[in-house]
């Protein structure tokens, strides 16, 4: 009893939070020793699902153990989202963090997770222009015709997207704003099926991740009008930007990162942070994300937290003034 009243509450917590670190460090040390898995909120075919397979082969070869990943569409990404908040937070759950997950929150009323509360940023890995492109059955060969049409037939033409607050959806609603045009929205589950009845002509246009796309632009297959960010993609030589098209501001920069359940230990996120920085910045995985327009970041975990409340609050207004509402 004297033993334990000479303790004081200072003493006590400072032990707790020492075996506390002590157990979190020792769980790093050992991790990982079972199978890591993956979750991307889009169907394959898309180059979230790219990112996650390229990083996830790297993990497996660099510490043993099978990575797998797990394609859980739907719902807006809602749905894989949703899967990966609920998992368990020991590091064995990974979720590829799309653009629209710093937008749900202001399209839909009541989210099944919190973005903030249920979340760890691991990296802000990879970006790349979106490219305005349409099937050939569109009479369209420049931004400005394009706009032209859309005036002369409001409600004629539509647009595809990979779901609602996905970064092709936001393009075309930022971009309808700006030019003053009125085109309808067909949300499909991902990139494949949405440029699959683009290429077949059931759908007039959409913006879509030059990796998704970009080859059937150089196959003749689809007309593309133009990048969505500042610059050029050296990518699609010869294709300018929105902006300099006739929509003077216009821009979008689509990002992709890593993010882990909340309540992942730190020593975890930590070591996750850098060995997946460390496949980002590699020769081969650099050389292959390049070669589909697509830009390494590799960021730390406060940068990634950063962007994430940065483009919440931009994508905030153009939700609002767009009146996007869940479909």
């Amino acid at each position: 009893m004297k033993l334990l009243q000479c303790i004081t509450l200072p003493a006590l917590l400072t032990a707790l939070l020492f075996a506390a670190t002590g157990t979190a460090q020792a769980e790093a040390q050992s991790y990982p020793d079972k199978l890591i898995r993956i979750i991307v909120p889009y169907p394959p075919g898309g180059f979230n699902d790219t990112l996650a397979r390229t990083v996830g082969a790297k993990l497996q070869d660099a510490w043993g153990q099978t990575v797998t990943v797990e394609n859980r569409p739907g719902g807006a990404t809602l749905i894989g989202t949703d899967a990966a908040a609920k998992s368990a937070p020991d590091g064995y759950t990974l979720f590829i963090t799309p653009f629209a997950f710093a937008v749900n929150q202001s399209i839909f009323k009541k989210l099944p997770y919190d973005p903030i509360k249920d979340f760890a940023p691991i990296t802000l890995a990879a970006s790349t222009p979106n490219l305005l492109v349409l099937s050939p059955t569109v009479p369209a060969n420049s931004v400005k015709e394009l706009i032209a049409l859309a005036k002369s037939k409001p409600g004629f033409l539509s647009y595809a997207s990979t779901g609602i607050g996905s970064s092709n959806h936001l393009s075309m609603e930022l971009f309808k704003q700006m030019a003053g045009v009125d085109i309808v929205h067909v949300p499909y589950k991902g990139s494949g099926p949405a440029v699959t009845d683009l290429l077949g002509g059931q759908i007039g246009l959409m913006f879509d991740n030059v990796p998704n796309i970009i080859q059937h632009v150089k196959a003749g297959k689809l007309k593309a009008l133009a990048v969505t960010t500042p610059k050029a993609s050296k990518q699609a030589p010869g294709v300018p930007t929105v902006a300099e098209s006739g929509v003077p501001g216009y821009e979008v920069d689509v990002w992709f990162g890593f993010a882990a359940p909340a309540g992942t230990p730190q020593p975890i996120l930590d070591k996750l942070n850098t060995e997946i920085v460390k496949i980002l910045n590699m020769t081969d995985v650099k050389a292959k994300f390049a070669a589909q327009g697509v830009d390494v970041i590799g960021s730390t975990q406060a940068e990634f937290a950063k962007h994430l409340v940065e483009q919440s609050e931009m994508w905030a207004k153009v939700v609002r003034d767009a009146g996007v509402t869940p479909e």
